[in-house]
């Protein structure tokens, strides 16, 4: 069936992951629907294509059960503007990109109302609050994953899903070009280099970045050669990341902070160090070695600490089944066992080969045309909704 002329099609990223995740999809679209229009809330990477967001990303980029509460006002009149904006318009299709805590009730809403919805990366139910599967098939038409092993677990629940591959293992290349990333930084000399990435949120640079740079002090007394590159995801978090190391005495560590390149400065590494969450997995495509150190609020780290059903939170482990690469999280993410750990990834050349080769067959499963795939799911769902107007 022929869509219509007039597509408008509505998406919410929440952070700057799911803007990059979003954009791989925006990517896809625009070669099928050129004309489609697009907006909602999302960064510059979706800007790149054409799509206008109404309301800063940034608004929604809160995480911890707490640190949500305390913007929970702002959040939810958010989320209720573009609900009613949404209903009124009626867009083609609504696209949730992650943020499950904000996207998943809104996309409830448009559902009821008749607009077809659609939730692009899955919420870890696999990992923890499994419940929230009966929330996603009331608010979800059609759900895809971005690991193999989430189509089954949707299907069986009797929810459409279509695994698309990751738009990370697209975008990121098998084999990193370390050079030209550490010219691009001019980075120069024969010690080692470290990427520190202590999370994009305000409320994950207030809780990880001083442990982070304190084992980078400690580090820098074993090896006085070992350089540090901080990619920070924008000026406001820059300030803040420079104020928390000034109040904690650690002004004095040299550092080399960057303005985004994130992907760069982890193609230039030879380890990172690196909060919980999708970063990870960049982390594990671009073959580094890496050590996963998260600390939160101890009122959302005693609630949250409960709910896993693995012993893993890093995503290379999870898809791994086992801790290829080590975890520190809250109180044992102090600076000294992170500078242990990130010592021994550094020293241990065997292990290093041997992290690169799974990362190298992990980035092989994941690998597939995720921007054609996702949007033409997209297409087919407005079409199937259409055909039966």
């Amino acid at each position: 069936m022929a869509l219509s002329a007039d597509l408008s099609i509505a998406l919410v990223a929440g952070e700057p992951s799911g803007d990059l995740l979003a954009a791989r999809l925006l990517s896809g679209l625009r070669v099928l629907r050129p004309d489609a229009r697009l907006h909602g809330i999302g960064g510059k990477r979706m800007a790149e294509h054409g799509f206008v967001s109404n309301w800063p990303m940034e608004k929604l980029a809160v995480r911890g059960l707490f640190e949500v509460l305390a913007h929970y006002r702002e959040i939810k009149a958010i989320q209720n503007a573009l609900c009613s904006r949404l209903l009124a318009e009626k867009p083609a299709a609504f696209i949730g990109v992650d943020a499950p805590d904000f996207n998943l009730g809104l996309e409830a809403r448009l559902k009821q109302a008749g607009i077809p919805t659609m939730h692009f990366i899955s919420p870890s139910i696999w990992a923890w609050r499994r419940g929230r599967i009966t929330k996603i098939a009331r608010a979800v038409s059609h759900m895809l994953v971005v690991f193999p092993f989430e189509e089954a677990i949707y299907r069986s629940a009797g929810i459409p899903a279509t695994y698309v591959g990751h738009p990370l293992a697209e975008v990121i290349p098998m084999q990193p070009d370390v050079a030209a990333a550490r010219a691009a930084l001019g980075l120069q000399g024969a010690g080692p280099v470290v990427a520190i990435l202590p999370g994009s949120r305000m409320s994950e640079i207030r809780y990880n970045s001083v442990a982070f740079i304190g084992a980078a002090k400690l580090l820098l007394a074993r090896e006085p050669g070992m350089r540090f590159v901080v990619p920070m995801a924008g000026e406001s978090q820059r300030r803040y990341f420079e104020s928390l190391l000034a109040a904690a005495g650690l002004s004095d560590v040299p550092l080399q902070v960057v303005d985004g390149q994130s992907h760069t400065v982890i193609a230039a590494a030879d380890a990172v160090l690196v909060a919980s969450g999708t970063a990870t997995l960049e982390v594990a495509l671009f073959k580094k070695p890496m050590v996963i150190a998260y600390k939160m609020m101890a009122a959302s780290w005693q609630l949250m600490r409960h709910m896993g059903y693995q012993p893993w939170v890093g995503l290379p482990n999870i898809l791994a089944r086992e801790f290829l690469v080590p975890e520190l999280l809250q109180h044992a993410a102090t600076p000294e066992a992170i500078a242990d750990a990130l010592w021994r990834q550094l020293d241990d050349e065997t292990g290093r080969r041997r992290l690169v080769q799974r990362f190298v067959d992990m980035h092989h499963t994941l690998l597939r045309d995720t921007a054609r795939l996702s949007a033409q799911a997209v297409l087919d769902l407005i079409a199937a909704n259409q055909g039966r107007l």
